[in-house]
Formats: C-alpha cells, sequence, structure tokens
C-alpha cells in the first residue's frame, strides 16, 4: 500500500467517527495533561504579613490612608529590598521576583505577599520585607506625621497556594472539550453538505416523454 493509500484510508476512517468524537477526544487529552501537569508542577505557598499606618497627633486618619498607599508602592523598591534581604536569606532580586503588595481604598493597611516553593521561606520573606517597611518609614516620621506598625506577621502556611493536580486536570478537560468542540464547528463544511443533501430527482422516462409531447 502506497503512503497515498494510507493518508485516504486513514482519513476515510477518521470521517466515519462520530461527531461527538471529537469532544471526547479534546476532553481526554486535555484532562491528562492538566493532571500530568498539575503533577508535575512543584507546589507554591503564599504567607502574607500586614503593617498598618497609624497617624501622631499632628495627623489624621485621611493623611494615614493616603500614606498607606504610597507605602505599598515604595515596598517592592530596591531601597527596602535590598534592606530586608539579610533577614529574609535571599537576594533581592528573588524578593523582587516573589513579593508583591496591596492596600485598601478604606483601610490604611498594606499587605505584603511572598510566594515560594517553601512554606517557611514564603513566611520569612514576607516578614523580613515588612520589618524593612516600618523601618524605612520610622525614618521619616517627624515630616509624615504617620507611624507604620506591624499589624500581622505572617505566619508558616500548611496549605500549598497553588492548584491541585485534580484541579488542573478538570480545568484541562474543560479546556480539550472547548477545542474539541471548536474543531467540530469548523470542519470542512463540504463533509457536512454532503453528508446532509438529499439525492437528487432524475425525471423518469414517462415524464421526460411528456415534457417532449409538450414542445
Amino acid at each position: 500500500m502506497t503512503e497515498h493509500s494510507r493518508r485516504a484510508t486513514a482519513t476515510h476512517r477518521a470521517r466515519r467517527l462520530p461527531p461527538w468524537s471529537l469532544l471526547a477526544a479534546g476532553a481526554v487529552t486535555g484532562g491528562v495533561l492538566g493532571g500530568a501537569y498539575g503533577a508535575l508542577q512543584p507546589p507554591v505557598y503564599t504567607a502574607t504579613a500586614y503593617v498598618v499606618a497609624v497617624p501622631t497627633e499632628r495627623s489624621d486618619p485621611a493623611s494615614a490612608l493616603g500614606f498607606a498607599q504610597a507605602y505599598g508602592r515604595v515596598a517592592t523598591q530596591l531601597a527596602v529590598l535590598g534592606d530586608a534581604q539579610d533577614a529574609a536569606g535571599v537576594p533581592a532580586g528573588t524578593l523582587q521576583r516573589s513579593v508583591r503588595t496591596s492596600t485598601s481604598p478604606d483601610a490604611p493597611m498594606v499587605a505584603v505577599t511572598a510566594t515560594s516553593e517553601r512554606a517557611d521561606l514564603a513566611a520569612g520573606m514576607a516578614n523580613a520585607v515588612s520589618a524593612a517597611l516600618t523601618r524605612h518609614a520610622a525614618t521619616s516620621e517627624k515630616s509624615t506625621n504617620v507611624e507604620l506598625q506591624e499589624f500581622a506577621p505572617a505566619v508558616r502556611p500548611t496549605d500549598p497556594s497553588s492548584a491541585s493536580p485534580l484541579i488542573t486536570a478538570l480545568v484541562g478537560t474543560s479546556a480539550g472539550g472547548l477545542l474539541g468542540g471548536l474543531a467540530l464547528l469548523v470542519r470542512p463544511r463540504r463533509e457536512r453538505e454532503a453528508a446532509g443533501r438529499p439525492a437528487a430527482n432524475v425525471p423518469g422516462p414517462a415524464l421526460a416523454a411528456d415534457v417532449r409531447g409538450a414542445l
């Protein structure tokens, strides 16, 4: 059998498969790949420390809220991260990649969140950066009239924050099923039209004779 014949035979067999086979194949493939990704990917742990901006006697809560927003942006700068690297036990570049901050428009609080493949390292980085930020804020307290205090230190997480293999398998199954459905929709229109087109009606001999007589 030639290569062209084998391809033609494979194409013919593929066309004979039911339409839902594309959905099933996509869902199964996506589930297997998603589960494998979740099993092979190392777990990621997340820890968060909180610091709060407190106004002094010469300030007000509105000022504390504004400075909390500013400190949230300053926390990931190299000046703060360089001061925190010794206590965290990792270089400033690692802190810059692993630490994120967030603030609230309603409360003068800064959340310092760190992620790592090690639970203890995630908590250590979050606490080191929050402590360095507090020290930097203390140097300008006389001019800002706002004091930055530790509100809640980060604790060592017990469970990873990354998705489990079951979750990644379910996501892969959904994505694979969706791709299978799209492939089913964009399959060659000619095949769908040929499958649904009725056979052409050929006039019989008697009808042909009547037409000639009428002419």
